[in-house]
């Protein structure tokens, strides 16, 4: 199953630095979004996809004992997606003016500053 994971998070970020490499913003901000799903998945995967019990410490125990899922990883993704969801309202709307002011989304037409 690792391997499986592994093959694709590599084709996400495969994906994602190509579709960061096209000349369109539209397109670079849907690479932006796979690039993140990737490391959301490697974050995930890193921790392990074997199941276990939930992290509770019994009353009289002084640490966890057994096989026990990691809340931690779990945390970081989920504050990873809260992040990238304000960065991707960020872009879409910095896009949205780019386009009104500009009249298009090609970075190459986007180099000089004398449309402004």
């Amino acid at each position: 199953m690792e391997v499986l994971m592994a093959i694709l998070i590599g084709g996400l970020y495969a994906g994602g630095l190509y579709m960061m490499l096209r000349r369109s913003m539209v397109k670079m901000l849907i690479g932006l979004l796979i690039l993140s799903s990737a490391a959301n998945l490697l974050i995930f995967v890193i921790n392990g996809l074997e199941r276990g019990r939930p992290p509770i410490i019994d009353e009289h125990a002084m640490a966890l004992s057994g096989q026990y899922a990691d809340p931690l990883p779990q945390a970081l993704i989920l504050t990873a997606i809260v992040i990238s969801f304000g960065v991707q309202a960020f872009a879409i709307i910095l896009i949205k003016k780019v386009y009104q002011k500009t009249g298009t989304d090609d970075l190459d037409q986007l180099r000089s500053t004398d449309t402004f």
